[in-house]
């Protein structure tokens, strides 16, 4: 027999070579919960809904105040699921438990545990999964599909535990978004998942009905920094004006601390950036001593002075990860905008083609104006805005919704179609703004619901060159419009 050849006898060892190709199987999982299992089997993914079951997932039963898992093992069979964590015998494939929930809480700490990967959390008021979404592309591309992201919003205290079981072993990072309502809720998520970096985009007032204040956004925000693995990171905004705060919550726990921003002292620091071809921009940055000690130029397909901001949080969040920066350049070059965060479509209108940005997800006042600012400097011959209410806002509510009138104006809104018992104050100032303006005023309409804001832009009438900027609180429904006007199911 030939002696194999030298190449292949130097290929590199790896110890993660080892590790199981299955995601989990039915000892592995009896071991990470001390449950019992009815059959051996191996599965592929882990799901907590019925509907969106994937052959060779694993199910998780869970039980909630208005729902128990149990009555939808059938479904999720049906749609190729291998087998369920239970906390009752049942006729499939099973692992019985005395508490799913709990399965489930272990199951991902056994993930975490096995696996070498470097763990990054984000959180923020705005632009977190856009974040996340972006540092995922550029690790994902420097280890060669070995990265692994938290998908959707699943960034609670169930989301996150799901998304860690959903962590292959063999992973070199994993990115987790983490999200709050209300005080108390980020610190378990970050004892989850135990970050190497942990990164805030920034602090805005969103949920401040629940928290009662900015500095209480901030202090909850900075509890992601508590479980930091040692000699962890957090990843601050410099430009944020309690910037200082969140750095005084980091130097309290003893971790690193990287900052990006405009700001001179930042770490990571932006001396420039432009307008690029592709409606996004070139941006060139500056990395300080403790981020690496060299210049960066890059470019960015997201439009928007937000996407610079977050661009530079990202590369922070590389370096600090030990993933390539150039790779990170790269993905910010090509990532496009997600579905109900920044996605731009065509759809039909008379004489040719309108613009459609989606941003229908989620709104709160720091990415509203954001956002009308993109929409300001995007190339159209008008410009629409549908703006679904803000929520979560309690008594700040009236005040935040008015100031949308100088944004809008400045954006050179053609026309505002407002959504929701909310922005009757926007709509207010802006009958009064237009009454007394000499200059510039939009016009505007105020709209129930989304049916309503359907017929509206309808009768408005799209023409070709429009630029239509949509955007709300989810609950609001303004996916619902998006769906109508693209012409997707939703």
């Amino acid at each position: 027999m030939n002696a194999p050849h030298p190449l292949l006898r130097a290929w590199p060892l790896d110890p993660r070579d080892d590790l199981p190709l299955a995601l989990w199987d039915a000892a592995g999982i009896e071991a990470a919960t001390g449950g019992q299992a009815s059959h051996a089997f191996q599965a592929s993914g882990v799901e907590m809904d019925s509907r969106d079951v994937r052959p060779g997932d694993l199910f998780v039963a869970l039980r909630g105040e208005a729902m128990d898992g149990h009555k939808f093992i059938a479904s999720a069979f049906a749609k190729g699921a291998v087998a369920a964590i239970t906390d009752r015998p049942v006729d499939f494939p099973h692992v019985l438990t005395g508490d799913t929930a709990k399965a489930l809480h272990a199951l991902a700490q056994a993930a975490r545990s096995r696996s070498k990967a470097v763990r990054i959390a984000v959180t923020g008021s705005v632009g977190k999964t856009g974040v996340k979404e972006a540092i995922f592309a550029a690790l994902d591309r420097s280890s060669r599909g070995a990265a692994h992201r938290s998908v959707r919003s699943y960034n609670n205290h169930v989301g996150v535990p799901l998304s860690l079981a959903r962590m292959p072993a063999r992973s070199r990072f994993g990115v987790f978004e983490m999200g709050m309502n209300h005080a108390g809720e980020i610190a378990p998520l970050g004892d989850h998942v135990r970050p190497h970096v942990a990164v805030i985009t920034t602090i805005a007032p969103a949920h401040i009905e629940n928290l009662g204040s900015m500095e209480a956004i901030a202090d909850e925000k900075a509890q992601i920094f508590t479980g930091l693995a040692a000699g962890g990171t957090a990843v601050i905004p410099a430009d944020s004006e309690y910037s200082q705060r969140l750095i005084g919550h980091a130097r309290a726990l003893g971790v690193n601390i990287l900052t990006f921003g405009r700001s001179e002292d930042a770490d990571v620091r932006l001396l420039d950036a432009i307008a690029g071809n592709n409606g996004g921009s070139i941006v060139t940055a500056e990395l300080g001593p403790r981020a690496g000690g060299r210049r960066l130029c890059y470019s960015i397909a997201e439009p928007g002075e937000h996407w610079v901001a977050n661009s530079l949080a990202v590369m922070a969040s590389v370096q600090a990860a030990g993933g390539d920066l150039a790779s990170a350049g790269l993905a910010l070059a090509e990532m496009g905008g997600l579905q109900g965060r920044g996605a731009r479509s065509q759809i039909t209108a008379a004489g040719g083609k309108a613009l459609l940005i989606d941003e229908s997800y989620n709104a709160n006042p720091a990415s509203m104006r954001a956002t009308l600012r993109a929409i300001g400097q995007t190339p159209a011959l008008r410009r629409i805005a549908v703006l679904g209410s803000m929520k979560e806002l309690g008594d700040f509510g009236p005040r935040f919704h008015m100031q949308l009138a100088e944004p809008l104006i400045e954006a050179k809104i053609d026309h505002a179609i407002l959504v929701g018992d909310e922005m009757r104050d926007l709509a207010a100032e802006l009958g009064r703004r237009s009454a007394q303006s000499l200059g510039f005023k939009p016009g505007f309409a105020h709209c129930a619901g989304p049916a309503e804001a359907i017929a509206a832009l309808e009768q408005f009438g799209l023409t070709h060159g429009d630029a239509v900027l949509v955007k709300g609180s989810n609950s609001v429904g303004l996916g619902r419009l998006v769906s109508h006007f693209t012409k997707e199911p939703g």
